[in-house]
């Protein structure tokens, strides 16, 4: 008999990749007791270093995604300049292991729930009461019960364990009037990856493929011609498994991956096309990067035309900004371009009520698989995205906690608070701002523009400040000050400019923009911090004409502090004293309620 060990929690959060790495941070944060439960040894998902698809977003000017992604990022750039694959691993495990109130369960493959049918809050019929893991180094079965469960597994796990109602496959033109062609639903989606990598060297070395591996020639790459000097170049078009079934095939649609990409190495190295006699196999994926599964029906299912259409949501808790990026489901076979690429209208708002269930009362979920329509998951799936609401749902389950509500109670009665607490976080909602205190708004100023007390954390077209410039460019050791008539301070907000279009990087706009490379050069660029970023600061409350320092940074990887103080002062004081680059300091917000 294997050992049985109970672990009681506010939230469980199954699955760690980005959304559910975030979503664990966010909720423990706030001081919810939290369990991450991942079924691989290293977290990050399709992130990780088993799988190396890269972290994409929301395209146009600065519509990068901040809250904990953005302070990942910034670590990642701080720590491993040359996007070493071990290191960011050891970010990532980094950002959840020193978080106390999160219990990591690595390795453990979530195989079970216990539920219980009645008739519950919110007209749902169905509550989680336990779930059940198998951790396979300790051969031990680990039984989690928890207030709130999240599944941020991609393949959304519990829905067939707890009976939550899901979609799979695409929708036909008539069930949302989409822009699709599909005249009836069928259960084909997008496929899965596993991805080769190349590393250049100094010396020519042979790559004899494997017997597996796919014979190809010049025909199986048309519209697909790799180009290992291209930086853009991750052979994510080596893809299959979107006409069969994307669960129920994976291990045999995974050697044919991995078959496709040895193949495709093979071509690359042997065809004499491509100037390739001094790459080397760096990389070779054994574990699918999967696009699209099962979609948890929620409150609201987001459909195309909502993205397409630039729809606000009251309930706005992320945006999104990929294109409709629909891949054919034949994948590597499809003949033809392998995509669609449409734009969207960036940033788009996405709602809260798509990221809980409307038939289990307390369960949430993030990532690929929340209550969207295929042509909407084309756009919703990319990891960036994902971040973002995975922070939404942890940030939600801590209001769940501390206010004894359900995820649709927090709906009814304390969404503008779960915005308020985002948005103090640095979470960007396009059709928000944060509110600034009457006490900030009537003390006085000294060293900056009023802009910096508008509560806009990021100069932006939806707010008509995309070409304004920071609030305040001060030189180092200058101070921006406020005084007023002596008050309780309960928090000071402080922003500054990471260079969210990373233009103070090198290399071109891939590098620049992801953490991770694929093929590496010997001419790869090497990493460092955004140049506009602060480097060191100061942050001073002063009291009756008595300092105190509230915060001394140096070295400084973050793009925003919200600072709890409840102190009284009559007067702050904000000391950027270093940039990470020269020249003057640029400070995009500095205000307190």
């Amino acid at each position: 008999m294997l050992e049985r060990k109970v672990i009681e929690c506010d939230l469980c959060v199954v699955g760690g990749g980005m959304a559910g790495l975030t979503s664990a941070i966010a909720a423990a944060r706030e001081g919810a007791k939290v369990v991450l439960m991942h079924e691989r040894p290293v977290l990050g998902g399709n992130a990780s270093s088993e799988i190396r698809m890269w972290v994409c977003g929301a395209k146009g000017k600065n519509n990068r995604e901040t809250g904990i992604l953005e302070e990942i990022m910034l670590e990642s750039l701080y720590r491993n300049p040359t996007k070493s694959y071990a290191l960011w691993d050891s970010i990532l495990y980094d950002f959840v292991t020193r978080e106390k109130n999160i219990t990591l369960l690595l390795n453990t493959t979530c195989m079970d729930a216990e539920t219980a049918e009645g008739d519950y809050a919110d007209g749902r019929s169905v509550r989680i009461e336990k779930i059940v893991g198998y951790q396979m180094t300790t051969q031990r079965f680990i039984e989690v019960k928890a207030a709130l469960y999240a599944d941020c597994s991609g393949d959304s796990i519990l829905a067939p364990l707890s009976g939550a109602e899901f979609m799979f496959g695409r929708e036909s033109k008539y069930d949302f009037g989409e822009d699709t062609n599909l005249e009836e639903a069928d259960a084909m989606t997008m496929g899965m990856s596993c991805l080769v990598y190349g590393r250049e060297t100094n010396r020519e070395i042979t790559f004899i493929p494997p017997a597996f591996a796919k014979k190809l020639g010049d025909s199986d790459f048309e519209n697909r011609m790799p180009d290992i000097y291209d930086e853009t170049e991750n052979f994510w078009y080596l893809e299959l498994g979107g006409n069969r079934d994307s669960i129920g095939d994976t291990e045999e649609l995974r050697h044919e991956l991995v078959a496709l990409a040895l193949g495709t190495w093979d071509y690359v190295k042997n065809s004499g096309r491509f100037k390739a006699e001094k790459f080397d196999v760096d990389f070779l994926g054994f574990l699918p990067g999967k696009r699209e599964s099962r979609r948890m029906c929620g409150e609201y299912i987001v459909t195309q035309r909502d993205i397409s259409g630039g729809r606000v949501f009251e309930d706005e808790v992320a945006y999104g900004g990929w294109p409709l990026d629909d891949h054919f489901p034949g994948g590597f076979y499809h003949r033809g371009v392998p995509n669609t690429d449409f734009a969207t209208p960036a940033p788009y708002s996405l709602p809260y009520r798509a990221l809980y269930s409307r038939n289990v009362e307390n369960l949430f979920f993030a990532g690929r698989n929340i209550s969207m329509t295929h042509l909407a998951m084309s756009s919703i799936r990319v990891m960036a995205t994902c971040a973002l609401l995975g922070e939404a749902v942890g940030k939600a389950a801590y209001l769940c906690i501390k206010h004894g509500k359900t995820p649709h109670g927090v709906y009814l009665d304390h969404i503008c608070e779960l915005q308020e607490l985002l948005l103090n976080e640095d979470c960007f909602l396009p059709s928000k701002k944060r509110c600034i205190s009457d006490a900030c708004l009537g003390a006085t100023i000294r060293g900056a523009a009023d802009s910096i007390r508008n509560g806009e954390d990021r100069e932006h077209i939806r707010y008509g400040t995309e070409d304004r410039g920071c609030a305040a460019l001060v030189k180092a050791g200058e101070a921006i000050s406020y005084s007023f008539d002596k008050a309780t301070v309960k928090a000071v907000h402080i922003v500054f400019d990471s260079d969210l279009n990373r233009v103070t990087l090198p290399g071109g706009w891939c590098e620049q923009g992801h953490s991770t490379r694929a093929c590496t050069l010997l001419d790869s660029p090497i990493m460092h911090m955004p140049l506009t970023l602060c480097k060191s600061f100061k942050l001073i409350g002063v009291c009756d004409g008595c300092e105190e320092i509230i915060l001394d940074v140096e070295d400084n990887r973050k793009r925003s502090y919200h600072v709890e103080c409840n102190k009284e002062y009559d007067e702050l004081m904000l000391v950027a004293l270093s940039s990470w680059g020269e020249g003057d300091i640029p400070v995009i917000s500095f205000d307190f309620c």
